[in-house]
């Protein structure tokens, strides 16, 4: 049974499957197998912007092959409905006007059901145009998609979590499954000498854009964490008075903290004197040897300044990374999300994958127990606003 105990391994390695069909099915099964857990109601709410509901992710994961593939490829393709093309388009503008991101939680019709049923139509269109020799091109632009839907399958578990995260009740998605509670694998410090180190994707079966451009940086001698930081090391920095000592803050963090009286982690809440936070399998005690999760880029910063280390460039990280465990946290770096030199943005739609993103966002490494198997790359960079808490974000340091 799916997610029957509590499991890093999420989801399948498509990596394992290298025909395109195969590996088709096996992503497009796993994120409706994501959504067996849920009753009806709980494929609609939207709490907040940054969170898109269940229902939303199901039809826009369909939207892509269709509008990216189906509509360009099939000979004679009719698209499912006139109006799914408006409502379930995120943020291409390439692609026509869409539904403003806020009001993802209002499209109650079409219902769950005609949902499902436009999964269907769009995945037996697939299966019908995998069916003959595929061209480079299309090949190229199918794995492109399931790449997206594992994206988007990793959103839809920590957006589940937002959503029963701020229900009074806290419900279980699934007994027994926690998806965080993971310990470090090892400790020390590794020593990373200084010189010169070639940044960026080398070789291997696919990539995103802003990893390209590979190049080389120069870096001065540093030793970075084996371990990730734990929860009751972050315990400490919150009963040290952490969240009032704005000594540690960045301004704009300093900001954040007062704006939403942050006392600590997302999801974690004091009971009777004891921190407690909630998990997919309900609400259970802070385990302190657990690996932190859920922490922002100003909270990954502070701590740092309370330790009296810093964070890692991405650059650093990238170096260092042979050395390292990864692979449980998005890891928090200090690094502008930039491009790479010699990046160049691709035309139309696929062009706004990643490149016109590239303003006031920070950059992520490393993956989480949330990600998808062979999904994450050493090279991968991964981007949020510096506020952002609801993915599985952790902290490595640097000294």
């Amino acid at each position: 049974m799916l997610l029957e105990t509590d499991t890093i391994e999420l989801v399948p390695d498509t990596t394992q499957h290298r025909d395109t069909a195969a590996s088709y099915e096996v992503v497009r099964q796993y994120t409706e197998d994501l959504c067996e857990p849920l009753q009806l109601e709980d494929y609609i709410p939207q709490p907040i912007d940054f969170v898109s509901p269940p229902k939303w992710h199901l039809a826009h994961t369909s939207w892509f092959f269709e509008e990216f593939i189906l509509v360009k490829f099939q000979k004679n393709y009719e698209r499912y409905h006139s109006d799914f093309s408006y409502l379930f388009n995120s943020y291409y503008n390439h692609m026509g006007s869409r539904v403003v991101r806020t009001d993802r939680g209002n499209i109650t019709r079409p219902g769950v059901k005609e949902v499902y049923k436009y999964r269907s139509y769009v995945n037996e269109a697939m299966q019908q145009l995998m069916a003959d020799d595929l061209t480079p091109e299309l090949e190229e632009l199918i794995i492109l998609g399931l790449n997206h839907e594992q994206q988007h399958q990793e959103l839809l578990i920590t957006d589940l979590k937002y959503i029963f995260g701020h229900n009074p009740i806290f419900p279980v998605y699934k007994k027994g499954f926690s998806l965080t509670e993971v310990q470090n694998e090892e400790t020390g410090w590794a020593k990373i000498e200084k010189g010169i180190y070639e940044i960026g994707f080398r070789e291997g079966d696919f990539h995103y854009d802003n990893e390209l451009g590979q190049h080389k940086v120069y870096l001065e001698d540093f030793a970075i964490n084996k371990a990730l930081v734990t929860n009751g090391e972050y315990s400490e920095f919150i009963e040290d008075g952490g969240y009032q000592n704005f000594d540690l803050w960045l301004d704009e963090g300093w900001q954040w903290v007062n704006a939403n009286e942050a006392q600590g982690p997302l999801y974690w809440h004091k009971i009777e004197g004891e921190w407690h936070n909630y998990t997919l399998g309900g609400l259970q005690k802070v385990n302190p040897s657990s690996v932190l999760c859920h922490v922002n880029f100003y909270e990954a910063s502070a701590f740092a300044a309370w330790k009296g280390m810093r964070l890692p460039t991405e650059f650093e990280w990238e170096a260092a990374s042979p050395q390292l465990a990864w692979g449980q946290r998005w890891e928090w770096t200090h690094s502008a999300y930039l491009p790479y030199p010699r990046f160049s943005k691709a035309p139309g739609a696929i062009g706004e994958y990643n490149g016109k993103f590239m303003i006031n966002q920070m950059v992520l490494r490393g993956g989480s127990t949330a990600t998808s198997p062979g999904h994450s790359r050493a090279t991968y960079r991964n981007f949020f606003h510096p506020h952002l808490q609801w993915q599985c974000m952790g902290v490595r340091l640097i000294r």
